[in-house]
């Protein structure tokens, strides 16, 4: 398993509640960017229309820029492959207040790409810096230990 990207932004943003692994629909050119990196998943989100659940906002830069389509958007709008039993889940969570659906990490299983979403509540300002300070104690008391 190789993962291409993680959004470590949303680690420190949101509280993450549930996690899922859901593919990703991408274009054979995208699949080719996706597998160099050219991809960036912050500010993405997802949303559950109609039964199906989308990423949005998930820019992937063409792998090369003279090949792709002329009409090729690097931000559009890509459907994610789920059962329905959790997309049921996920439009529930989806619709009550104070949380979000938001893409984790991007990498592979097997030959197929996957995405880790997690429906998370965002942070307050006083959560973010107890993460902060968390995080500068663990970094001093393995700085201590070497």
């Amino acid at each position: 398993m190789v993962t291409f990207i993680d959004n470590r932004k949303a680690h420190f943003n949101y509280e993450v509640i549930e996690r899922f692994e859901a593919g990703v629909e991408l274009l054979g050119f995208e699949v080719k960017s996706v597998r160099a990196g050219m991809v960036n998943l912050a500010g993405a989100f997802c949303i559950v229309r109609g039964g199906e659940v989308y990423l949005m906002g998930m820019h992937v830069t063409p792998y090369q820029a003279k090949n792709t389509p002329l009409d090729y958007s690097p931000e559009r709008n890509r459907k994610l492959l789920l059962n329905k039993k959790e997309i049921k889940e996920l439009g529930d969570a989806d619709k009550s207040k104070g949380l979000t659906l938001i893409p984790l990490s991007l990498y592979s299983k097997g030959r197929t790409i996957k995405l880790e979403l997690g429906i998370a509540r965002g942070k307050k300002l006083h959560d973010k810096r107890e993460s902060i300070k968390k995080r500068d104690t663990d970094r001093e008391i393995r700085r201590e230990y070497k």
